[in-house]
């Protein structure tokens, strides 16, 4: 496992930096795209890290996912360039339309919106769970080399109810990823 960990996570509300193992850090980078590629880049040239690990909430779209997730693969849902690019792909860009960590077996589909209702394209893709941030923090990721990993805990399924599941939910994830991630430490 590399020595240095940067935990990016958008709230502290998700995770409670002071109960964080000491050889880690955890970073927050705020809701959404944008604010998680900028504070990704940042922490990754001041900080060097040998692994990014991306935790946070998510919704699902995929009814038999639950509880605590390690994510596979993640697609960018609100890029949305037709004519000049399929759903998903931004247009006039070599860089990759998916990003794989090498573990895990969920896909997710991030965007600047919070999914409140059934959209047939993230079925088609096979996306699980929704989230706004791990699209970005990957893209980053990939652009400086430094590996990354994703941790997605279910607090709604992105329906109606999603806003107050959330606000129900946001905090028990942590205990669950605190655990996961000091057996990836272990080994």
């Amino acid at each position: 496992m590399p020595q240095k960990i940067l935990i990016l996570t958008a709230l502290a509300s998700e995770l409670n930096a002071a109960d964080a193992p000491a050889s880690v850090d955890v970073i927050y980078t705020g809701v959404g795209k944008i604010n998680a590629a900028a504070t990704a880049a940042a922490a990754i040239l001041q900080r060097q890290p040998q692994l990014i690990i991306n935790f946070g909430t998510a919704g699902k779209v995929n009814p038999a996912v639950d509880g605590l997730l390690d994510i596979a693969s993640v697609i960018q849902r609100d890029m949305l360039a037709i004519p000049l690019a399929a759903r998903g792909v931004t247009p006039l860009s070599d860089e990759p339309s998916s990003y794989s960590s090498g573990h895990g077996n969920a896909r997710c589909g991030t965007g600047d919106s919070f999914v409140t209702a059934a959209d047939s394209w993230l079925v088609e893709q096979g996306v699980d769970i929704v989230d706004m941030e791990l699209f970005a923090i990957a893209h980053t990721c990939h652009r400086y080399g430094v590996p990354w990993r994703a941790f997605k805990f279910i607090t709604d399924s992105a329906d109606d109810d999603a806003a107050d599941h959330w606000n129900d939910n946001v905090h028990r994830g942590a205990k669950l990823f605190w655990k996961t991630l000091n057996r990836i430490l272990a080994d």
